[in-house]
């Protein structure tokens, strides 16, 4: 589906951008550790906008099964996931914190659903 191949293009091109900003306008204003939680919601964004485009492709290669819902889960994820850490660390404020293993929830979810889905295709 055209749809994944443009949310993981993208996510992954958002992710880039982050991680520019982070290694140039954060590095001077967050702590050692705090950056490094920005870099890991840009890593997991990364991951997933790739994941995205291996939803694009298994779409292509195997167009009888939906894999809508690994797209939505994947995209859920970077959102919850990236999205509170990047929050957290912009705000300061920590219970952004709570919301990051919801993304990584929905993360695992759709690996698991994606392999039943080809397992069973």
């Amino acid at each position: 589906m055209k749809v994944w191949w443009i949310a993981g293009a993208l996510m992954a091109g958002l992710a880039v951008a982050a991680g520019a900003f982070g290694a140039h306008a954060l590095k001077a204003r967050l702590s050692t550790d705090l950056l490094q939680v920005f870099e890991t919601g840009v890593r997991y964004q990364m991951y997933h906008a790739l994941g995205l485009l291996a939803v694009a492709m298994a779409s292509d290669r195997w167009p009888q099964l939906s894999f809508n819902l690994v797209g939505w889960l994947m995209l859920a994820g970077i959102i919850l996931f990236s999205g509170s850490l990047y929050a957290l660390c912009l705000t300061g404020i920590r219970a952004l914190g709570a919301i990051t293993p919801l993304g990584g929830v929905c993360f695992l979810a759709g690996w698991a659903v994606m392999a039943w889905k080809i397992g069973r295709g």
